[in-house]
């Protein structure tokens, strides 16, 4: 199994419109061979007192798929490609965590 944490920042007065593409990408990519999971989280402050905040322009997305290949497939499937530009100009920055179970 992969794990895949995305940490995605955009600009914060595009944010529900992005949100609103991601939605609409969801269900495409959970039709997808070999996810698991695959959903868009934002923050939710708590009196937790370690937990840190991402931030007003960020955007997490939880993955988990069956394998590395699927994981890839993914990353080239048609409507990821139609996501990315629909996308492009709300985007600021990704980073990207790839993660196996230990």
């Amino acid at each position: 199994m992969i794990h895949v944490v995305a940490t995605l920042r955009i600009d914060p007065a595009r944010r529900e419109e992005f949100l609103q593409a991601f939605a609409d990408l969801t269900p495409l990519v959970h039709a997808e061979r070999g996810c698991l999971e695959y959903g868009a989280a934002i923050d939710e402050p708590t009196p937790i007192g370690a937990q840190s905040l991402a931030g007003d322009d960020a955007v997490v997305v939880i993955e988990k798929w069956e394998s590395l290949a699927a994981l890839e497939a993914h990353l080239v499937a048609p409507h990821m490609e139609a996501y990315r530009e629909r996308v492009a100009d709300m985007l600021r920055d990704v980073s990207l965590l790839v993660l196996r179970p230990a």
